[in-house]
């Protein structure tokens, strides 16, 4: 799964949506075996189950694709209700559809400079390197209080939490670093506090409504993958649009049809490599033909659910006026993505800004030129030649 190129769909993933929705896996590293979950209805009712635990994942090897567990101990995405509740609520509002919509104009103002300077610049240019990879950065150093100056740490920390090409030792060791660096600045932030959502946690934390690994937890969590995912999915579905240039071409034609367009490419575009965080079954749960036993551990494949045939018209085929089933991109349930409106909405302002600025936005090079990451857990273009 490593060396899938470009936009292919998991060959494993199609077949076992297909043929066996409910599989029995093995993951190149931890213990034993795991249910995959493939279809559109198996994944959305598992994901919304409360019998199965994502709590009860610590402490255990359970089969994985990466060394290390990318998501920290007694961080949001490794708790169950009640304290899973506390903490979603207490960053809730950050990420709010209302704070998205405060924040659109000053994204919609960074993507028109970020999309100038290239332009000034001249092409052939790389617009991962120009537009998709320093947006993120500058909303975010903005919303939630990250000095400009720590990106480039931040950025390679990154890419070895969410790798897996690399050892135990080395992941736990970066994962010690970027931990610490938040401490550090936990610390700051209480004697200086900042108008972000960093301090505001800071000041959470010391009034007790969480605790300082909480704290921790939830920044790694808000920063990789903020700095992670809409680099490499905005990349990504401006290079589906340059190599499906008839729905380009609707885009170009009628720019209202963006917001669809982004909830399209987003159900379309291959995002990740594998599956995400299992759960554990507390009791034993029939689905489908199959017993789920207490204690077996369980994922979901939200890209095979946005593939299911029962669900989508020709769901290999990208069309941005498809108007179906909601897509599963973001999860589903208690643990649905809590930056999927601030995603949606940089998608949005990307796309179109690209759309107004650039009309004639073309590849410089042959799409079987352009360079997708290896060993990591989510896809992307390490680079995407442009010109105009």
């Amino acid at each position: 799964m490593d060396h899938l190129g470009a936009l292919a769909f998991d060959p494993l993933l199609h077949r076992l949506l297909r043929e066996e929705p409910i599989a029995r896996i093995t993951l190149r590293f931890g213990e034993g075996e795991a249910w995959l979950a493939t279809s559109y209805e198996h994944v959305r009712d598992l994901s919304s189950d409360p019998r199965f635990s994502r709590a009860l994942t610590v402490g255990r090897p359970v089969t994985s694709m990466t060394p290390h567990t990318v998501a920290p101990v007694g961080g949001i995405g490794r708790t169950d209700p009640p304290d899973h509740t506390r903490l979603r609520r207490l960053v809730a509002q950050a990420f709010s559809r209302k704070r998205a919509a405060e924040l659109r104009a000053d994204a919609e103002e960074t993507a028109r400079r970020l999309v100038a300077t290239m332009v000034a610049q001249g092409p052939p240019a790389d617009l991962a390197e120009a537009v998709t990879g320093p947006m993120p950065e500058r909303l975010l150093a903005g919303l939630f209080g990250v000095p400009a100056a720590d990106f480039g740490r931040l950025q390679t920390w990154r890419e070895v939490i969410l790798s897996s090409n690399h050892s135990q030792e080395k992941g736990d060791a970066v994962k010690a670093e970027i931990a610490a660096y938040f401490r550090g600045l936990a610390d700051l932030r209480s004697r200086q506090p900042g108008d972000d959502l960093f301090s505001e946690l800071t000041t959470l934390q010391s009034a007790g409504a969480l605790s300082r690994p909480e704290l921790v937890s939830l920044s790694v969590m808000v920063v990789l993958n903020t700095l992670d995912q809409i680099r490499n999915q905005a990349a990504t579905m401006v290079y589906a649009l340059l190599t499906h240039p008839e729905q380009l071409a609707l885009l170009r034609a009628e720019p209202t049809l963006v917001p669809r367009a982004v909830e399209e490419l987003l159900r379309f575009i291959p995002q990740r490599n594998g599956v995400g965080l299992p759960r554990i079954a507390t009791e034993d749960v029939a689905v489908g033909d199959v017993l789920i036993r207490a204690g077996d551990a369980v994922y979901v494949s939200y890209l095979a659910a946005n593939r299911d045939p029962r669900v989508f018209t020709e769901p290999d085929r990208l069309d941005v006026t498809r108007d179906e089933a909601p897509h599963l991109a973001y999860g589903n349930g208690p643990h649905y993505c809590l930056g999927a409106s601030l995603a949606r909405m940089e998608f949005e302002v990307i796309l179109s800004t690209l759309l107004r600025e650039l009309p004639h936005l073309r590849p410089a090079v042959p799409p079987e030129r352009v360079r997708w990451r290896r060993g990591s857990i989510n896809r992307g273009p390490e680079t995407l030649p442009v010109a105009w």
